[in-house]
C-alpha cells in the first residue's frame, strides 16, 4: 500500500483549483457586477478544462521509505522537539 502525500488529498486539490481562481480570476477585483464575476469563472473553467494535462506521480514508495526514516532518525536525534515530548 502507497500512502499518498497529504497534497494528494481530494479536498486539498480543490482547495489548490481554488487557489488559482483566486489569484488569476477574480484578482484584481475589478468587477462591476456578479454575472460578469460568474461570467468570467466560466471562461476560466472551459479554458482550464481545455488545458488541463494529466500528471504522473514521482513521489514512490521508497520516496516515502526514505521520508519515514529521516523523520525517525530527526526524532531519535532530537526527542526535545518531538509531540510526544511537548504533550508531557
Amino acid at each position: 500500500m502507497v500512502h499518498t502525500p497529504v497534497y494528494a488529498s481530494w479536498l486539498n486539490q480543490v482547495e489548490i483549483y481554488f487557489s488559482v481562481v483566486q489569484r488569476k480570476v477574480v484578482s484584481p477585483n475589478d468587477f462591476t457586477g456578479l454575472t460578469q464575476v460568474g461570467d468570467r469563472i466560466r471562461a476560466f473553467e472551459d479554458r482550464y478544462t481545455a488545458t488541463a494535462q494529466p500528471f504522473q506521480w514521482k513521489f514512490t514508495t521508497s520516496d516515502l521509505d526514505d521520508l519515514l526514516a529521516r523523520l525517525d532518525q530527526h526524532t531519535a536525534d532530537h526527542p526535545e522537539e518531538s509531540s510526544a515530548a511537548k504533550a508531557a
